[in-house]
């Protein structure tokens, strides 16, 4: 089953943040995955308000937390450390 990997952000410090993008992208496709959306308009019905909102697509749930846990990715992350409030989720798509 394929999964989403959803993250919603405040970005702090956008040259750092920029940094982390540039990294995480190849990353991202790397593990099998791509960019459904980010940073596009939204609606915010409920909760706490977090501009960009970020969406990519992966082929498994497993695939997308190899993606956070593997080298490449937490390379990046050390860029979005200090320059953005993140919450970031993997839902496994029910098809």
């Amino acid at each position: 089953m394929s999964a989403l990997w959803i993250g919603h952000i405040i970005v702090n410090d956008a040259e750092s943040y920029g940094k982390y993008a540039k990294l995480a992208g190849p990353a991202i496709a790397n593990h099998g995955g791509h960019f459904i959306a980010r940073a596009g308009r939204y609606v915010q019905l409920e909760g706490k308000d977090r501009p960009r909102n970020v969406v990519a697509k992966f082929p498994s749930l497993e695939a997308a937390e190899a993606c956070y846990h593997s080298p490449e990715y937490q390379a990046a992350l050390e860029h979005a450390r200090g320059a953005a409030e993140r919450d970031l989720v993997i839902v496994e798509i029910s098809e």
